[in-house]
């Protein structure tokens, strides 16, 4: 009987050591941070603190991959549509509303409660104060073509982020033909097509453009900064861009995903953004919407590949 109990008393270790190693592969998956993957277009300098306090209140580590200015929204857009089969990102916090309705057509998200929106900006003229008079500003979109303002005028590559989202939008108003019309005759003024809309702001600072098309929070930007932009006054061709936040379908870490979507769509983000001037105002009220462009988005999508050809072949550098 002596020996009886060590033989059992080894069994029972060998046992454990078999068997163990699964509850300490549990244990330490249970231990692990917990980690949720963001894709956005909103500029880094304004997602990071917000992502930041995420993390502080919940816990749960924030991996966020951002995209350029020059492929503004539309890189990440393409790599979401390539990751559909197999998912490598839980929320894409998009600046801008048509390619998150593509992505949504597309079924990139979770089909209920998948995105909503975030606040907005606008698209605005902005305008170099030292050098022109509002009074003798355009007073719209319209107005760049005017001859006065050859090589006097930029805007960002309208293939790409909320300037092609823009020239989409003025398609639609004023149809195909008066809209290519508009376009060759804004080509012919030779602006200066740059990338991004941050850039475009840099050149009507320095007087290089006397005005150009941009955002709002671009603008704003400037201006804390102390250079001599204003916006002109919005119009029935202004565009309201909201932000959005969506979840993605089958996302590696669900949990986590609405979560960070739950904070994102709280109206203190909003707010916060507002204070950061990355946004223009934390809630778009349907009156305000009102008075600029009227957008059926499921036409938009339909024309994306006609009007997307159309802009290549007059603006194709």
């Amino acid at each position: 009987m002596s020996s009886t109990f060590p033989n059992c008393r080894t069994a029972a270790v060998l046992a454990c050591l078999l068997i163990c190693p699964v509850f300490l592969g549990w244990g330490c998956r249970k231990n692990e941070t917990a980690t949720v993957i963001i894709y956005t277009s909103q500029d880094e300098v304004f997602a990071e603190p917000i992502l930041r306090d995420f993390e502080k209140q919940t816990g749960i580590q924030v991996r966020a991959v951002y995209d350029s200015e020059a492929v503004k929204t539309v890189g990440l857009v393409n790599r979401l549509l390539t990751e559909q089969s197999n998912p490598q990102c839980d929320v894409f916090w998009n600046n801008e509303e048509f390619r998150t309705r593509q992505l949504a057509a597309h079924d990139v998200f979770r089909p209920t409660n998948s995105w909503t929106h975030l606040g907005y900006r606008t698209r605005r003229l902005v305008l170099n104060t030292n050098l022109v008079t509002a009074a003798k500003a355009p007073l719209t979109f319209s107005d760049a073509t005017n001859t006065i303002w050859h090589g006097k005028v930029a805007l960002a590559y309208p293939l790409f982020g909320t300037t092609a989202t823009h020239f989409l939008a003025l398609r639609q108003l004023w149809g195909d033909e008066a809209w290519q019309k508009w376009c060759r005759a804004l080509a012919a003024n030779q602006p200066f097509l740059v990338d991004g809309n941050s850039v475009v702001v840099k050149q009507v600072s320095r007087g290089e453009a006397l005005f150009g098309f941009t955002d709002s929070d671009d603008i704003a930007g400037a201006q804390r900064e102390g250079f001599p932009v204003a916006p002109l006054p919005a119009t029935k061709e202004t565009l309201f861009v909201p932000n959005t936040v969506a979840v993605i379908r089958n996302c590696p870490h669900p949990e986590a995903a609405q979560q960070l979507f739950a904070f994102l769509s709280d109206p203190k983000v909003s707010q916060k953004l507002v204070e950061l001037h990355a946004l223009e105002g934390a809630t778009l009220e349907p009156a305000l919407a009102a008075t600029g462009l009227q957008v059926d988005w499921d036409k938009l999508l339909r024309d994306l590949d006609t009007a997307t050809e159309e802009t290549k072949q007059i603006f194709l550098r």
